[in-house]
């Protein structure tokens, strides 16, 4: 608490420095959410350990996984009647290898693989199944315009729709593209905003008290989607 105490009067004094203009009030309204979302995961994550995490069911293996990849690649083929002007943004950490996998399928489909961009938001993300116990920010890797271009972005797990408003910011101020579309490998429900999948892999209905765990091979040297259970 006094961390964010002390951030937030320095983001304040910062703001006056800088101009009293609306720009420069929203700016520093954003950074401070941040910084906000920052102290909340981590005091999330504490409370995670302190209670062991048992394996409640399995819902995907690794030959699920390839299937629903697959699909997905075909559907994005179908929906855009092609690939003229389509770019993959994965949202780190495992989006990311994600949509690498999609690019090889389409490559494999249509002959021409798709630039793959990477997208870190780890200060703002709200799903605590993809959040390594001490959050690294890691830079964003996009090295190509998004401008006029049909971004698919892809993530592992759809929860409150947090995550991808904040994606959605941080593309847009990138550049403007032509739309963008979202690819999930589990939509687990639990809205909060109005955001939904254009490409789903699994339909997963879950509780609040259940943990989605997405284990992707290049992240987590093993192939599986997980149901995890607090344990009383």
């Amino acid at each position: 608490m006094i961390e964010l105490i002390l951030i937030k009067i320095f983001l304040l004094n910062w703001s006056s420095e800088i101009g009293k203009g609306r720009q420069y009030e929203r700016e520093t309204s954003t950074l401070l959410a941040g910084v906000r979302r920052f102290f909340y995961l981590q005091r999330e994550v504490l409370k995670l350990k302190e209670h062991d995490m048992k394996v409640k069911t399995e819902v995907i293996d690794a030959d699920g996984i390839h299937r629903a990849l697959t699909r997905i690649a075909h559907e994005i083929i179908e929906k855009n009647k092609g690939t003229e002007g389509l770019v993959l943004i994965g949202i780190r950490t495992r989006g990311v290898p994600l949509a690498q996998r999609l690019a090889e399928k389409i490559a494999e489909i249509e002959g021409e693989r798709l630039p793959v961009g990477i997208l870190d938001i780890t200060l703002y993300r709200d799903d605590l199944s993809t959040i390594a116990q001490r959050p690294i920010v890691h830079k964003t890797e996009i090295p190509f315009d998004i401008t006029g271009k049909k971004v698919i972005l892809v993530d592992d797990v759809i929860y409150t729709g947090r995550t991808v408003r904040a994606a959605l910011d941080a593309l847009v101020d990138l550049g403007r593209p032509e739309s963008i579309q979202l690819a999930v490998m589990i939509d687990r429900g639990h809205r909060e905003l109005p955001i939904r999948p254009d490409y789903i892999g699994k339909n997963l209905p879950t509780s609040r008290r259940e943990v989605v765990d997405v284990n992707i091979m290049e992240t987590d040297e093993k192939e599986k989607v997980l149901i995890l259970e607090r344990e009383e």
